[in-house]
């Protein structure tokens, strides 16, 4: 019996657990390309997001300061962007998570618009 014992602790030493080959999710931080389904067409924006410990999220859609919050999985931005089309200025909120091909999707909402999009990252 404890030979047996003494033989299963020497392997779990050489297989210490399964791990997985699939590269581990940064959740949102860094860049991402937007592109955002609205009624005039696609819109294609680029982002870029830090998140601190607190989940508060920080930094650029386009050229507009973001704030909202990454906790769970799901991104929960609001915040106020001036559309270069119209020259409105009004809150934009935009909720998405992270899906399995690692890509953002949700939906936005601006004014009297909304719609649906889905962000990537972009290839370096």
């Amino acid at each position: 019996m404890n030979v047996l014992l003494i033989a299963a602790a020497a392997l779990m030493c050489f297989f210490p657990g399964q791990q997985s080959t699939a590269a581990p999710v940064a959740g949102i931080d860094g860049k991402w390309h937007f592109v955002l389904d609205t009624p005039g067409g696609d819109r294609e924006l680029e982002a870029q997001f830090a998140v601190d410990p607190e989940g508060k999220v920080t930094g650029k859609f386009g050229e507009t300061d973001v704030a909202g919050t990454y906790k769970d999985g799901h991104m929960d931005l609001l915040f106020t962007m001036t559309s270069e089309e119209s020259g409105e200025t009004a809150p934009m909120k935009i909720t998405g998570k992270i899906d399995d091909q690692n890509a953002l999707t949700g939906d936005w909402e601006f004014s009297a618009y909304s719609g649906t999009f889905k962000a990537t990252r972009p290839k370096e």
